[in-house]
């Protein structure tokens, strides 16, 4: 590893702290070096606060070392004004002289345009160090903007003999038939926390009745979103309880929404659902999603192949008989165990 790749990879730790807190934006850590010591570094922390950058410098006691320092940063620093002032025009104030990159901002208002004004100052600048690794840290944001759709997680847990629900009836219970142990169910709350969307199909919704937050982590609820073609979910189920942004895609007309926090999206559930779904959660600037059940939901993903990552959880229970879980074609990259369950990581 050379020396700016050691440092590139502190900036990835760094970033790594905005997990689920930073979006729409991406994470982004900075740190600036004098003679192979670190002498600030910094991570954006929130949407709307100060960028890494911003901290970074800010974290630097004596701001004469700036002129003699190079500053490391994973994601090109932006050059335009928006909740913050642009970072490139801050690098350039300080007269850091040296800016090495990890990776460049596939945002259209920020693409090559921060490094252009670096360069244009008489900064000495390196773009493309641990290029990839950057990228996976930022996997949600660049999906979002080069596939102009959200980052794709498929969820679900299956019995040890393939099934992921009991069959029902109208006199069931409507609650989750629970087959993954507690860790697991923490393990989930946590992979809430860090997306910006979860979705469910009617029969998970109308069975369970969830509410989709993150009550066993910290953090923020993701936003809510349900599949109901015909609108027959009842409005004192917990989706409707107004704690939670919800969107709710369904092919009726409807003229206003009785509710606070609940929007209608009319699409056609006959034709290419999954396109339609990420199509319009793009126009709501959402840059990921869990899909979390049923099984019908997301093996409609999985035959379209509009899916990036899969976790699946494998308890130690049998059903016997029920609904079959989701098929993947895919091998596992990464199989955990968390206590007695099994989880299966995919990716496509």
């Amino acid at each position: 590893m050379n020396i700016h790749e050691k440092y590139i990879k502190r900036c990835i730790e760094l970033a790594k702290n905005g997990l689920g807190k930073t979006y729409p934006n991406p994470m982004v850590g900075s740190v600036i070096v004098l003679n192979d010591s670190i002498i600030g570094e910094g991570w954006h922390k929130k949407a709307g606060e100060p960028h890494a950058e911003v901290n970074a410098i800010n974290s630097v006691s004596d701001k004469s070392l700036l002129k003699d320092a190079t500053i490391y940063v994973s994601l090109e620093p932006c050059s335009h004004y928006g909740k913050t002032p642009p970072c490139a025009n801050l690098i350039v104030e300080n007269g850091i002289p040296n800016v090495v990159i990890g990776v460049i901002d596939k945002n259209s208002i920020v693409s090559g345009l921060g490094v252009k004004h670096l360069q244009n100052n008489g900064c000495n600048v390196i773009v493309g160090v641990l290029e990839q690794e950057c990228k996976e840290l930022n996997k949600r944001f660049f999906t979002f903007h080069t596939k102009k759709r959200p980052f794709i997680i498929l969820k679900w847990a299956e019995t040890a003999d393939g099934f992921i629900d009991k069959l029902r009836d109208e006199d069931s219970e409507k609650s989750p038939n629970w087959i993954s142990n507690t860790y697991s169910q923490q393990f989930v709350h946590k992979m809430r926390a860090e997306e910006s969307a979860i979705l469910v199909g009617t029969t998970t919704a109308l069975n369970d009745n969830p509410t989709l937050n993150i009550r066993s982590w910290v953090g923020d609820n993701p936003i809510r979103i349900v599949l109901d073609r015909t609108l027959k979910i009842p409005s004192n189920y917990n989706l409707f309880d107004e704690s939670t942004q919800t969107i709710v895609f369904t092919e009726k007309q409807f003229k206003k929404s009785i509710y606070n926090n609940v929007q209608f999206e009319v699409i056609n559930f006959s034709e290419n659902l999954p396109k339609q779904i990420c199509d319009v959660l793009f126009k709501y600037e959402i840059q990921s999603v869990i899909i979390e059940g049923g099984s019908k939901t997301l093996q409609s993903f999985i035959d379209v192949n509009l899916w990036d990552e899969a976790f699946v959880f494998v308890g130690e229970t049998t059903f016997k008989t029920g609904l079959e879980a989701p098929k993947l074609k895919k091998a596992p990259i990464e199989i955990k165990k968390i206590s007695t369950d099994v989880l299966k990581i995919y990716k496509n």
